[in-house]
Order: C-alpha cells, then sequence, then structure tokens
C-alpha cells in the first residue's frame, strides 16, 4: 500500500509503501508520525503537525483510534461527502486532491518496477524517497519557483508544531480497561495471557494496551506496573521442514533468475548517481510540543488528587501530619503538580523510613 500526504497550498508531497493488507490504520498512524517528524534527508525539511487533514471517507478516516490520536494532537479531520450525496451539485470533489499524487507516482516512478522491481520495503522507500525529492523540486502550478521553495516561503508566522518523540505518540494509542486480575496473578488479552505483579491477584486494576505495544502495563491505586511479557512465547521461525520442489516450482525459479539477469542496473532506478539539489540551510522556526497529557500519565488532574496521592505514598492520613508538613505540602502543590517532581520533593522532605518529617 502507498500512503501519501500532501500540502494543499504548495503541492508539497510526502509518501512511503508499508507490507500491509488493505487500509490498516496502525500502519497509517506509523506514516502520519513519520511525515510530521523531521526526515533524516536535509533537502527534505516538510515536517509539523497541521491544523487540518482533509481525507477520503475510507476506513482509516472512520477509525475511532485514528480520530482519537488525531484529537489528541489537535488536528481537526474533515472528510469529503460520498459521492451522489446531493443531487444538486457535485460531491467526492476530495477525491482529485487525494488521488493526484497516487497517479502520478505510479506514472513517473512506479512503471519502471516493471524492469526491476526492490527487494524489500525499506529499498523501495529509499527509491520513493529520490523520487520525491525530484518532484518537490520541481515547479509549482503557479508561482514561479518549486514546490518545496513554495512550502517554506508560506510556514505560519508562529512557526510549525513540532512533533512529539514515538514513546509518546505510541501512548496516545492506548485506551484504558478496567479488569480483574484471576487467582493465579493472570490476566487474558486478546486470548494472550500475561502473568502480572503477585500482589495484584485477584485486585481490580486498569490495563494500558495500545495499538503498537507489545507489552502490557497495569496501573492499581496510582502505581504503574509493566512491562508484562506473554506467558507463552511466539512459536520459533524455521521449525518446520521443508517440502521437495516440484518440475514447476524448479522452473518457475529457472525463469525468474534469468529475468534478473535481464533487468536494468540499479543505477538506472536509484542506486546510481543522481541529480544534485541544493542543499537546504534554511532555519525553520519551530514551536515546541505541547503535550495534551489525556490520560493524566504526567501531572495530577487537581491539588485534591495529589493530595491523596501523597496520603497513599506516606501511607498515613494527611489530617495526622504537623501543621508544618502540612504547609510544605501546599508549599510544593502551588509551584507545580507534576507527579515526578512532586512525589520527588516530598521523599525528599520525608524520611520514608521511619514516617517522620525533617522539620521538628
Amino acid at each position: 500500500m502507498l500512503y501519501s500526504v500532501v500540502d494543499d497550498r504548495s503541492g508539497v508531497a510526502y509518501q512511503e509503501y508499508h507490507g500491509v493488507y488493505g487500509e490498516d490504520v496502525e500502519a497509517a498512524l506509523r506514516f502520519m508520525f513519520a511525515a510530521m517528524s523531521p526526515k533524516a534527508e536535509t533537502d527534505f525539511p516538510f515536517q509539523g503537525i497541521p491544523q487540518m487533514l482533509y481525507m477520503d471517507n475510507g476506513p482509516i478516516a472512520k477509525s475511532l483510534v485514528f480520530q482519537k490520536v488525531m484529537g489528541y494532537l489537535g488536528i481537526e479531520v474533515r472528510t469529503h461527502l460520498p459521492n451522489g450525496k446531493d443531487g444538486r451539485r457535485v460531491t467526492a470533489r476530495s477525491k482529485g486532491k487525494v488521488e493526484r499524487p497516487f497517479r502520478t507516482v505510479k506514472e513517473m516512478h512506479e512503471t519502471l518496477y516493471h524492469l526491476h522491481e526492490p527487494e524489500t520495503e525499506a529499498e523501495a522507500n529509499a527509491w520513493l524517497m529520490k523520487f520525491l525529492l525530484h518532484y518537490n523540486n520541481r515547479s509549482h502550478r503557479s508561482e514561479p519557483h518549486s514546490r518545496m521553495e513554495d512550502w517554506v516561503s508560506n510556514l505560519p508566522e508562529l512557526g510549525i508544531r513540532q512533533m512529539c518523540n514515538w514513546e509518546r505518540f505510541c501512548t496516545f494509542a492506548r485506551s484504558p480497561e478496567r479488569r480483574k486480575v484471576g487467582i493465579d496473578a493472570r490476566v487474558t488479552v486478546e486470548g494472550v495471557a500475561y502473568e502480572v505483579e503477585p500482589d495484584l491477584a485477584g485486585e481490580t486494576v486498569v490495563l494500558w494496551w495500545g495499538l503498537f505495544d507489545n507489552e502490557l502495563y497495569v496501573e492499581h491505586k496510582e502505581r504503574r506496573y509493566g512491562p508484562f511479557l506473554p506467558v507463552d512465547g511466539p512459536i520459533p521461525l524455521h521449525r518446520y521442514r521443508s517440502f521437495k520442489k516440484t518440475r514447476t516450482q524448479k522452473r518457475a525459479e529457472r525463469i525468474e533468475s534469468l529475468a534478473q539477469e535481464l533487468s536494468l542496473p540499479n543505477s538506472v532506478i536509484g542506486k546510481g548517481n543522481q541529480p544534485e539539489f541544493g542543499s537546504n540551510t534554511t532555519q525553520l522556526k519551530v514551536q515546541p510540543f505541547v503535550d495534551p497529557n489525556p490520560f493524566q500519565e504526567l501531572t495530577f488532574s487537581t491539588v485534591i488528587a495529589a493530595k491523596l496521592a501523597i496520603a497513599d505514598y506516606l501511607a498515613r492520613p494527611l489530617a495526622k501530619l504537623t501543621s508544618e508538613q502540612m504547609a510544605y505540602i501546599d508549599a510544593v502543590l502551588l509551584t507545580t503538580l507534576n507527579k515526578q517532581e512532586v512525589i520527588k520533593q516530598i521523599r525528599d522532605f520525608f524520611n520514608p523510613i521511619t514516617g517522620t518529617s525533617h522539620v521538628e
């Protein structure tokens, strides 16, 4: 599958190949992260979180996970009207904007695959990146400069919105689910058994499982446990015997090897000398990423929630603390509600062994 995103004004396109069947939401989110993140190519400065995304009415746009992740990033997702929705006007206007880049790649780039196919997905994306460098440096449809120059010269005054790192992006695709752990300290997620901490046996916990997670995280009473791996490991590869090849298979392999000998060399496709483009030394103005923190993983929602967490950490009610201790806690919560910072200051002030404070 070929995934594509195009800037509407400049026409700058970014595309990637993904080996999936149909419009896969996980591959779409991986592609969107790559499109919004800085690229390894210095001549391809295209990046940043957009304000609005215009899509067709496909499975990706209808996915709740995709809509939720885009909402956390502050991206408005709009879709076109289906064809024939209104009998008095032409609908499905976005089909031209969405499908035009695909047609351009198929006519200008993918025709070379009939003579020499890429061996891996990474090799195909490397060839595609070289084509995109050539495509985006071509003339704009109406302005007297290239597409990439038009994108750089029309950036927002405040700068592009910076993209977060991959670990934080993965958390946006997670959904909390309340489950009860079995008496054997195991919990089953989508048919896969995970063994958690023995202290959580029989407790009602919150499972954090995301689209990009291969490990399970468990939360219980403001404390995060994990990661936990599946109890039963995957089946090793190359475990089964190989069958004897038939005459037809042997003949097909000989034809395939002969076709590879008759193919064009790699220098024609993308590994040879490519036209040199001017190195892009433009310094983009970037807005720092503002973390939405949808699940209150980084900060406490309110001062009361912070005090409840402090009381659980100290293993004693706050009503039994002295006035000096409570004054210190109130002063800390007035300055910050960050979970790590609050717990660190409380730990430094209180002695975790005896439960007494430094204030006498």
